[in-house]
C-alpha cells in the first residue's frame, strides 16, 4: 500500500541566521504555526543612536490566527530579548525551563506585560501539544543553566533544534546534556537537525564549564594580595557561581555591580540555581569597609560596552569603585565578533591605571566545537541539516561536517532569513520568501527610525547641520529679518567668521533673487537656499552638511 501524501513541513527563519544574535524561527505545518525563540542583536557601528534591534514579525501578524506558542531553548539575549516587543503583536503562550521563564518573567515585568503573556514552565522530557506539533524539550548543557534542545514531531516528520549548546559531561549545575536522547530520537528517524554553528570552524571537543573553576581557583591563589574584579556574562550563572566559590574557598567578600548581572544573580539565587554561602555577598557600599586583599568584585562589561560597570571603572566614570595600580582585572570572557576594539580599548584604560589584565584560560565557551557537532549528528542522523547560529562562514564550516559525516549535498540546507523551506521525506526544496528585516528600538520607539532617518543621523554626523531663518511680512512677503544662520557640527563659527560672512551674502543674494522674480512659494523659496548655499559651501569646505531653511510669517 503506497504511503498517502502528506503536505510538506515548512522551515521559516525569521531571523539570526547570517549573523550572531536575533534568532527567530517559524515551524509550520497546514494551519498550525510554532515559534522558536524571540531573540534581539545589538545595533551594528552605523546604527546611530538605536539601543537594539528587535526582528520583524510581519509574517506571524499576518497569521495571527495560525500562530500556537513560542518555545524558548535558552534565557540568553539573543533568544529571549525581543520577547516584550514581539508579544506586544504575537500575544500567544511562551514555553521554557524554570530558569529561562524567570529571566522573561522580569523582563515581561519591566515592560509592564506581566500579565498580559501567559508563561508554562516546561521540565525536561516533557512535550507539548499545540495544533499540529508536539514539541518535547530535552537537556543540553551551555553557558547558561536550563538550557533545552528541541525535538519537533509533525506529520512531516520529527525535527530536531539543538538551541546553542555544547557537550559537558561535568556541568557546574545540574545534569549533563541527554545525549541518550538524542540517540534514541535518531534511531526512530528524524527528518531534520538544525544545529548550533557559532563554534563549527574550531576544531576538538569544547571544554567543560568545571575547568575555570580550576583556573580561578589558582588565579585566586596567585594574587592573593590584590583586589580582584572579574567581568563576564551576567547571563553565566555557573561561572558566577565559581567565581563564588573561589571567593569563599580564599575567605573574600563578593560584591555584584552592573544591573543586569545583579538581575540574573536575584532571579538565579531565587529559583536555587546559585549556591551564595552565607555573609559572601556585600552591598558595594560596605566595599570600602573591608581591605583589598579580602574583595572580589563579579561585573558586567566583557564585551568592553560603553555603559558597563567595568568600562564605567576604566573611564573613571564610577561613582563606586576607583581602579587603582595593583588591581587584578580578570576578563572570563572572549571578545564576541565585532567587540574586539572596545574590549581592547578597555584592557588599555586599565593597563594605564596599573591594573594586571588577565584574559587567558579564563573563559571556556558555551558552544560545541566541531567534534561536540559531529557526536550529535552521528546520534540524530538526520536527513537534512540545516546549520543554525551563525555568520555565513559558521553556517558554511557545519555544512562541511555535516557532508563529511555523510549527508548529501543536496540535503544540507545555508538558508537565509525570510526563506521557506518545505521538506517532508519526499524531498526538501526553498519554495519561496516571507517579509523580514531589522526593527529598530531606540529609547521608547520601536519601529519608527528607519532607513531614512538613520541616513539623516549619519548625515548630521558626518557633515552637521546649517539652519537658515527668514522672517517674510504676511502678505507682501517682503523680508523682515534675516537670513540669519545657525550651525552645529559643520564649524566652528568663531573661528571662521569670513565664510559665515560669505554665506550671508549668497543669501541675501538668492532672497533678493526670489523677491525680484516675485517667488512667493516657500518651497520654492527652500529649495533656491538649499542650492545656492549648498554649492557654495561645498566649493568652500567640500562638505554637504544638511540645509534645514525655516520661514516665519509675521
Amino acid at each position: 500500500m503506497k504511503k498517502e501524501q502528506h503536505a510538506k513541513l515548512k522551515i521559516i527563519p525569521l531571523g539570526g541566521l547570517e549573523q550572531i544574535g536575533m534568532n527567530i524561527t517559524a515551524f509550520e505545518y497546514e494551519d498550525s504555526i510554532i515559534v522558536v525563540d524571540c531573540g534581539l542583536s545589538f545595533p551594528e557601528d552605523d546604527m546611530l543612536g538605536i539601543d537594539l534591534v528587535v526582528p520583524d514579525v510581519t509574517y506571524l501578524k499576518n497569521n495571527l490566527d495560525r500562530v500556537k506558542g513560542f518555545f524558548i531553548t535558552h534565557g540568553h539575549e539573543d533568544h529571549i530579548g525581543a520577547i516584550p516587543y514581539v508579544l506586544r503583536e504575537v500575544n500567544v503562550p511562551v514555553y521554557a525551563t524554570k530558569l529561562t521563564i524567570g529571566i522573561i518573567e522580569h523582563k515581561l515585568r519591566e515592560h509592564n506585560m506581566l500579565t498580559k503573556v501567559k508563561r508554562k514552565v516546561v521540565k525536561y522530557g516533557q512535550h507539548i501539544n499545540l495544533g499540529c506539533f508536539r514539541v518535547e524539550f530535552i537537556r543540553t548543557n551551555h553557558s547558561i543553566a536550563d538550557a533545552a534542545a528541541l525535538a519537533i514531531y509533525s506529520p512531516a516528520g520529527t525535527v530536531v533544534h539543538t538551541g546553542d549548546f555544547k557537550v559537558d559531561y561535568t556541568p557546574v549545575f545540574g545534569g549533563a546534556i541527554d545525549l541518550q536522547r538524542f540517540g534514541e530520537l535518531g534511531k526512530k528517524g528524524v527528518l531534520a537537525l538544525m544545529c548550533d554553528s557559532t563554534n563549527a570552524e574550531r576544531p576538538g571537543h569544547t571544554s567543560s564549564e568545571r575547568t575555570v573553576g580550576r583556573t580561578f581557583d589558582n588565579l585566586f591563589a596567585d594574587y592573593a594580595n590584590t583586589r580582584i574584579i572579574v567581568a563576564t556574562f551576567a547571563s553565566n550563572v555557573d561561572r558566577v557561581q565559581q567565581i563564588i566559590n573561589s571567593a569563599y574557598k580564599y575567605k573574600r567578600k563578593v560584591v555584584v555591580e552592573g544591573r543586569s548581572m545583579v538581575n540574573i544573580i536575584t532571579i538565579a539565587s531565587e529559583l536555587g540555581y546559585l549556591n551564595i554561602p552565607d555573609n559572601t555577598l556585600i552591598d558595594i557600599e560596605q566595599i570600602k569597609n573591608y581591605p583589598d586583599e579580602q574583595t572580589v568584585l563579579i561585573t558586567t562589561g566583557s564585551q568592553g560596552e560603553s555603559m558597563a560597570a567595568l568600562s564605567r571603572m576604566a573611564a573613571n566614570l564610577h561613582k563606586k569603585v576607583v581602579i587603582k595600580p595593583g588591581d587584578t582585572v580578570i576578563f572570563s570572557s572572549n571578545p564576541i565578533p565585532g567587540n574586539e576594539k572596545a574590549v581592547s580599548r578597555v584592557i588599555n584604560e586599565l593597563s594605564m591605571k596599573g591594573a594586571n589584565v588577565i584574559f587567558q584560560d579564563a573563559h571556556v565557551s558555551g558552544h560545541a566545537c566541531q567534534e561536540d557537532i559531529k557526536l550529535i549528528y552521528s546520534l540524530v542522523k538526520p536527513m537534512y541539516a540545516i546549520p543554525v547560529h551563525g555568520e555565513y562562514r559558521h553556517l558554511k564550516a557545519q555544512a562541511r561536517i555535516a557532508e563529511e559525516l555523510g549527508i548529501a549535498r543536496d540535503n544540507i540546507f545555508i538558508l537565509s532569513s525570510g526563506d521557506v523551506l518545505e521538506l517532508s521525506e519526499e524531498g526538501a526544496a526553498v519554495t519561496g520568501e516571507v517579509p523580514v528585516g531589522d526593527v529598530l528600538v531606540d529609547g521608547l520607539g520601536v519601529g519608527d527610525v528607519g532607513n531614512i532617518v538613520l541616513r539623516d543621523r549619519q548625515h548630521l554626523a558626518e557633515d552637521g547641520i546649517i539652519i537658515v531663518v527668514l522672517t517674510l511680512e504676511g502678505g507682501s512677503g517682503q523680508v523682515l529679518a534675516g537670513p540669519d544662520i545657525v550651525t552645529r557640527g559643520f564649524v566652528y563659527v568663531r573661528g571662521s567668521e569670513s565664510l559665515m560672512d560669505e554665506a550671508r551674502q549668497v543669501l541675501e543674494e538668492t532672497v533678493d533673487h526670489c523677491m525680484e522674480k516675485n517667488i512667493t512659494d516657500w518651497g520654492k523659496i527652500k529649495t533656491e537656499i538649499k542650492d545656492s548655499l549648498g554649492e557654495f559651501v561645498w566649493r568652500k569646505t567640500k562638505r554637504r552638511p544638511m540645509i534645514m531653511p525655516i520661514i516665519m510669517e509675521v
